[in-house]
């Protein structure tokens, strides 16, 4: 279940854990992830109450995903312990070390676009620049709406051959 944690609320099951009540009972009386409200715990004891208030996601540069990935490397980090250091998730975490130790860490400042690409749909036509071409074009219209026409009168044919063979009159229309 996916349910966001106001402010208040947050501080709340803070208040509980000072308190000296277990992460798991107020995590199941509550409602709220066991390892969200673990995070949350660890970063209010270190950072105070700024910690509890929602961030805006952070667009890392190269730089810092280089220096996050070498910092578990050569210390031996957990992706939770990183990700409290840093404020990134460990999910997001776990995706750069995996391209750092696939394509190597240079490969950590190439960035994906994001959103729909510009050319989507059909590509626009081409206005005629010439007369000569203007009159090609229109006599390719027409043969497409002869042929059009002549293939609409075969299937009336048709119908109307096999409406005589077996004893009934074409219609009018």
């Amino acid at each position: 279940m996916n349910k966001t944690h106001s402010f208040s609320d947050r501080l709340m099951y803070m208040h509980l854990l000072e308190d000296g009540y277990s992460i798991n009972y107020v995590s199941t009386k509550y409602g709220i992830g066991f390892k969200l409200l673990t995070c949350l715990w660890i970063q209010y004891k270190q950072h105070g109450l700024e910690a509890l208030r929602k961030k805006k996601n952070i667009c890392a540069s190269g730089e810092l995903k280089r220096t996050i990935v070498s910092d578990i490397e050569n210390n031996h980090l957990s992706l939770v312990e990183a990700s409290l250091k840093y404020g990134a998730s460990d999910s997001r975490i776990s995706t750069w070390l995996r391209i750092a130790r696939t394509d190597g860490l240079n490969a950590l400042d190439i960035t994906k676009k994001r959103g729909r690409a510009k050319g989507m749909g059909r590509p626009k036509k081409k206005a005629p620049e010439t007369e000569l071409e203007k009159l090609r074009e229109e006599n390719l219209k027409l043969k497409i709406e002869n042929e059009l026409l002549k293939k609409v009168k075969a299937l009336v044919e048709e119908k109307e051959a096999r409406l005589r063979k077996i004893g009934r009159k074409p219609s009018k229309d």
